[in-house]
């Protein structure tokens, strides 16, 4: 009710909302909240409430404390995992889960050194490459994972980086600042995954300096996504020396093993300060000199873009540039080209799920 008053002199009351009829133009407010259509509000229906339907009737709980926006996500995400199970039914698409399921109690540096062999694609510097290895690497295992693209004009923005949906969903948050971010909150994750918990995260912590207050279960995913990408690379990293200011805290040898890995820098110093490798204050110096410099890059880009914009302005032109696409998974599209050959769903709705024009259709189609 307060989000549909903002604005105006006399707010809604419940009476307006709640009787027997309910004008069209404050159904289409409501709309602009809960984005369901207008079908939806009119549907005799019962609203489905089982535990299957929905994470919300699932979990109690989350690592996250979710904004309307945040949860908007995930039951859209929810709802599209629904569809595409229905879908796999019905065109007979075999999704049952290929890797076995784990504990806490089994050590995650054995299970991602397990893991990687099935899972680690070859290796891109090239960190949105890499992503997408990752993400076509998981969908030959048969899981499935979303990406999306939070709008830069979005009045209220998302308060989390990803989430888990039983039994194969992972969904991400492009991080525009940080592909390695992105990389890690994938691999956190696939720790889900394995372990069967369902969770949604807020932030996956891989730079957190409270690490021991995180629950067991997100230490383990933490730890799991940090010894799946570091791989060999965790050799070196233990056997450093304490790290300080007469070492340059291992500035060179951090560096080349981020560049050699895609983990982000900030999380290989975390993991420095899990090993007690550096000290509490030099951990908050180092990452605040790397948020410091992180900040000035941005600074930096919003005056290139500014100059850019102006330029363009003086000489009467727009600038270019498509608007930014989620990575799409290849068992996504396997998933929707065996329904669409299959009859189950029609040529709209496969255009319409793939976000493309009926003219790119066969593209998708090869």
């Amino acid at each position: 009710m307060s989000r549909l008053s903002e604005g105006l002199k006399t707010p809604y009351e419940e009476d307006d909302v709640f009787k027997s009829e309910i004008k069209i133009s404050l159904l289409k407010k409501i709309d602009k909240i809960f984005s369901k259509g207008l079908n939806y509000y009119i549907d005799s229906k019962e609203v489905k409430t089982s535990k299957e339907e929905s994470i919300f009737f699932r979990k109690d709980n989350f690592n996250a404390d979710l904004n309307l926006s945040s949860k908007k996500i995930v039951n859209h995400f929810e709802e599209e995992k629904i569809s595409l199970s229905a879908i796999s039914k019905l065109s007979d698409i075999k999704t049952e889960r290929l890797l076995p399921k784990y504990s806490i109690k089994n050590e995650p540096s054995e299970v991602a050194r397990k893991i990687r062999t099935q899972l680690y694609p070859a290796f891109n510097n090239e960190k949105k490459e890499f992503l997408k290895s990752l993400i076509s690497k998981f969908a030959d295992f048969n899981i499935l994972v979303f990406e999306f693209i939070e709008n830069w004009n979005q009045k209220e923005k998302v308060n989390i980086n990803g989430f888990y949906l039983s039994p194969n969903v992972i969904v991400l948050k492009r991080n525009k600042k940080s592909f390695s971010r992105e990389i890690f909150t994938l691999i956190h994750e696939l720790g889900h995954y394995l372990l069967d918990e369902e969770e949604i995260d807020e932030q996956t912590r891989e730079d957190s300096s409270d690490y021991n207050s995180l629950s067991r279960t997100e230490q383990w995913c933490n730890d799991f996504a940090y010894y799946f990408l570091a791989g060999e690379n965790d050799k070196i990293i233990s056997n450093l020396k304490i790290a300080s200011k007469e070492n340059d805290y291992h500035h060179d040898v951090i560096y080349s093993i981020a560049d050699k890995t895609n983990l982000s820098v900030l999380a290989i110093y975390t993991r420095l300060l899990i090993n007690q490798k550096i000290s509490h204050n030099n951990y908050k110096n180092v990452c605040k000199e790397i948020w410091e410099s992180i900040k000035e890059w941005e600074r930096k880009e919003q005056l290139r873009r500014e100059r850019e914009k102006k330029k363009a302005e003086e000489e009467g032109r727009k600038l270019g540039g498509a608007a930014a696409k989620p990575i799409i998974s290849p068992l996504y599209v396997k998933t929707l080209q065996s329904a669409f050959y299959e009859g189950a769903i029609n040529e709209s709705e496969f255009c319409r799920k793939l976000n493309i024009k009926a003219d790119k259709m066969d593209k998708f189609l090869q």
